[in-house]
């Protein structure tokens, strides 16, 4: 007989900000995405990890909205990806994508990006890189585009799917994964991380009442957030968050649970004074202060 998951109900302390640290010492998150339509998702996502507490962030998106991204995420740096005459990412896209990865210590790919052939071949070279990854939305839709994407991945991983997309990604029925949550992701966070890398950790952050993050040998169940938290960009806020945490030193499985604690957390005092029914994913950006206040004072 085998021993179980082991539960873990603790959390872990914020990383440590020294009175003599530089932004050079709280680490460098590339966030990716955006396209026609999508402008804000990457700016959520960009915003948050500033908010985060990550010293230096720079998004990438095509050429053709990346001013617009900019004008939202005054404090982020940016990278324009090429496009064609239809306004579509062009070839030498993924090129440069892979410039500015290297320059930076993790990397928050998907919010608002779109599917597609260049998408595709985009997630692949994440996948394929050595530093941490944060996967969400359509990073995750053209993740299951990837041929045997667990046995070429080499990055340290956090997926963020909500049971939609975590459907998509394994072929299970959306209504098998409702009916016990904490086992389908860990079933499947095992099973990835085991076809991966012995050194690089694999992380499931199932979305949801009840978010369950798992590394498939540890589970935790999230206590905080609320159904005001249920609008478009939220999930944005949480990836450019876990992506904040990495960047100052904190591995997969405790950067995601402490995103999605201080997340949750931020839903919940943006939900007492604006109302759930109310709130926006922006409102998370405004409150997630005074969600990491609570935590440092806890």
């Amino acid at each position: 007989m085998t021993d179980g998951p082991e539960r873990i109900d603790s959390l872990p302390p914020l990383p440590a900000r020294p009175a003599e640290a530089h932004k050079g010492d709280f680490g460098r998150v590339l966030v990716v995405g955006g396209s026609g339509g999508m402008v804000g998702a990457p700016a959520l996502a960009a915003n948050a990890a500033l908010r985060g507490g990550a010293g230096l962030v720079t998004f990438v998106a095509p050429e053709t909205i990346q001013q617009a991204v900019a004008t939202l995420c005054p404090c982020a740096t940016s990278v324009a990806l090429a496009c064609d005459a239809d306004g579509q990412l062009a070839v030498d896209a993924v090129r440069q994508f892979a410039r500015a990865a290297a320059t930076a210590d993790v990397l928050a790919v998907g919010p608002g990006m779109g599917t597609g052939r260049r998408q595709r071949d985009l997630v692949q070279a994440a996948v394929e890189q050595p530093r941490p990854l944060v996967l969400d939305a359509d990073g995750l839709n053209n993740l299951t585009a990837v041929a045997r994407w667990p046995k070429v991945r080499r990055c340290p991983m956090i997926l963020t799917p909500h049971p939609g997309e975590f459907s998509r990604l394994t072929g299970r029925p959306v209504g098998q994964i409702q009916a016990d949550r904490p086992a389908a992701a860990m079933e499947a966070a095992g099973t990835w991380r085991a076809d991966g890398p012995d050194d690089a950790p694999l992380v499931v952050l199932l979305k949801g009442a009840g978010t369950i993050i798992t590394d498939g040998r540890r589970v935790r169940v999230n206590a905080t957030g609320n159904s005001g938290m249920a609008t478009g960009g939220s999930g944005d806020v949480l990836t450019g968050l876990a992506a904040a945490l990495m960047a100052q030193g904190m591995g997969a499985f405790d950067a995601a649970s402490l995103a999605a604690h201080l997340h949750g957390l931020a839903g919940d005092l943006a939900g007492e004074a604006r109302t759930r029914q109310a709130m926006i994913a922006s409102d998370l950006l405004e409150f997630l202060p005074g969600a990491i206040r609570t935590h440092l004072s806890s």
